[in-house]
């Protein structure tokens, strides 16, 4: 109980000390002008390292000059219109919108809470989290506010239930029963830096498959566990408005009607998938047939758009919550005006990213961190612990896993071939690393839209209640893992299929 409450106590001091920073917008302004002046300080000391695939010299840019200027007044603009969670939030958001001003998703969570055993609620939320990763960033805009919803019903802390998605989605990224759209792209990079010692080397999508579904079940258990006896105690009871608590009772005629024809809609939409993505020339399939490369799961936020739309759409007309076409759009334009904060958020994060990535200072950091950890010649535990932190670490700095894995595979797949281990291996180290400090790093696309989430229900919600929130999750999640991994390696398991452990 003391130890508890001394951790209690640490996290306390974290959320106020990150709440003493200012408005998260500001925060991210503040950093983009940082950004700018270390640019010109990297570039005046001439801050260089060489990059482990082309072996030129990666110097830093200096974005407070003339060219620098320009660019950022060019630029600002697409900054935020290309910025990649503002429109799939945006879109998303148009479908949702729809679905929730039907009722059609009050009426699921009733159907949900009624149905379910109340003590796997928590599992069954980390887990649909970590899950959901194999549908893009579906998670992030419809499972985590989804879950704030379902525990408020129940009479539970909102933050708490958006904590345990948020931790699954995010902090399980690297871990799935599926096999999802990150897998053959860290796949591929892998393969291209095996070849720097084994040419005729390949590295499958389903390289780390068994691991990753092994680790699903560790992960959602883990996150239960810190969810139920340290994150919702410490949040205690909900003090805000609860009144969505109080529609508990059971559907009545009206919405059950409303639930079959929604439900037949549903079964429509499937069947022309179906359709479209079972024949090997299906009109849904990619290039070449490819289903993993498809507009199905390339496109899944449109796909996703078009259920929420057409089933709330049925479920508003069969309850009469629609009766024209104008509540239909009043529906979508009240959806958007609820991401007011995130979006002028999302302005400034734009900039803070994109001068961040101009600059190469992130790139340069990545690689100077590499070059020191392949040094310190370890053992082969040591170095997967060392890199797991490194990883995680460097997480917190760049936000792109193609884009760090694309710089250090091609240092740290070689020395673990000249140790005797596999590119499967060190990918998956990799992997863990980058997912677990995912819920704590501001430099995570989709942090803004989470802390717009907690501050529906709490509009004090800053910077530091998000970190303090998760900071137990990414402990936890790092030592779990690791160990998992590390008892994975002494016993030998393969990774994947055809993907041993040993090179």
């Amino acid at each position: 109980m003391a130890k508890r409450s001394i951790f209690n106590s640490f996290l306390n001091v974290v959320e106020k000390g990150g709440n003493l920073l200012p408005h998260p917008a500001t925060l991210f302004a503040l950093f983009a002008f940082s950004i700018l002046l270390f640019s010109g300080l990297a570039y005046w000391i001439d801050w260089s390292a060489v990059h482990p695939v082309t072996h030129e010299d990666v110097h830093p840019v200096n974005l407070i000059s003339k060219e620098g200027l320009h660019k950022i007044l060019l630029m600002m603009v697409n900054n935020f219109t290309g910025f990649a969670p503002l429109g799939i939030v945006i879109v998303a958001m148009l479908g949702i919108a729809i679905a929730e001003s039907s009722g059609l998703i009050a009426a699921f969570i009733r159907l949900l809470i009624l149905s379910a055993p109340k003590r796997l609620l928590t599992f069954v939320v980390v887990f649909s989290g970590i899950v959901s990763n194999f549908a893009s960033d579906v998670g992030y805009v419809l499972l985590i506010p989804l879950a704030g919803m379902i525990y408020i019903t129940v009479g539970r802390h909102p933050a708490a239930g958006m904590a345990a998605a948020f931790a699954g989605v995010s902090g399980g990224f690297s871990a799935n029963i599926l096999i999802g759209s990150i897998d053959p792209l860290l796949a591929g990079l892998s393969q291209e830096a095996a070849h720097i010692v084994d040419p005729s080397y390949i590295v499958n999508p389903t390289a780390n498959y068994y691991f990753m579904v092994a680790s699903t079940f560790i992960i959602a258990i883990a996150g239960t566990i810190v969810s139920e006896f340290i994150v919702e105690p410490r949040l205690g009871k909900y003090e805000g408005d609860a009144s969505a608590g109080n529609g508990l009772e059971p559907l009545n005629k009206r919405e059950k009607k409303g639930i079959i024809y929604c439900m037949a809609g549903f079964f429509v939409l499937t069947v022309i998938i179906l359709i479209g993505i079972i024949p090997a020339n299906g009109f849904l399939r990619g290039e070449g047939g490819s289903i993993l490369y498809s507009p199905l799961i390339e496109g899944v936020v449109a796909i996703m758009v078009i259920y929420a739309a057409v089933m709330g759409i049925i479920y508003g007309i069969i309850t009469g919550r629609f009766n024209n076409d104008t509540d239909i759009m009043k529906s979508m334009e009240s959806g958007i005006k609820t991401l007011a904060s995130y979006i002028v958020l999302v302005f400034f994060a734009a900039q803070f990213v994109a001068y961040f990535k101009w600059s190469n200072l992130g790139l340069i950091l990545a690689i100077k961190g590499a070059g020191f950890l392949a040094g310190l010649n370890t053992g082969v535990i040591p170095l997967v612990l060392l890199f797991i932190l490194f990883s995680a670490t460097l997480n917190m700095f760049m936000g792109s896993a193609s884009a760090k894995w694309a710089i250090l595979a091609p240092i740290f797949i070689p020395i673990f071939m000249f140790l005797g281990y596999s590119p499967e291996l060190s990918q998956v180290v990799f992997r863990i690393g980058d997912s677990v400090t995912n819920v704590i790093s501001p430099m995570m696309s989709f942090f803004a839209l989470i802390i717009a989430f907690f501050q529906k229900y709490d509009s004090k919600t800053g910077i530091g209640t998000i970190i303090a929130t998760m900071l137990p999750y990414t402990l936890v999640f790092m030592v779990v893992w690791s160990l998992l991994l590390v008892v994975w390696i002494l016993l030998g398991f393969p990774l994947g299929p055809g993907a041993g452990i040993h090179y």
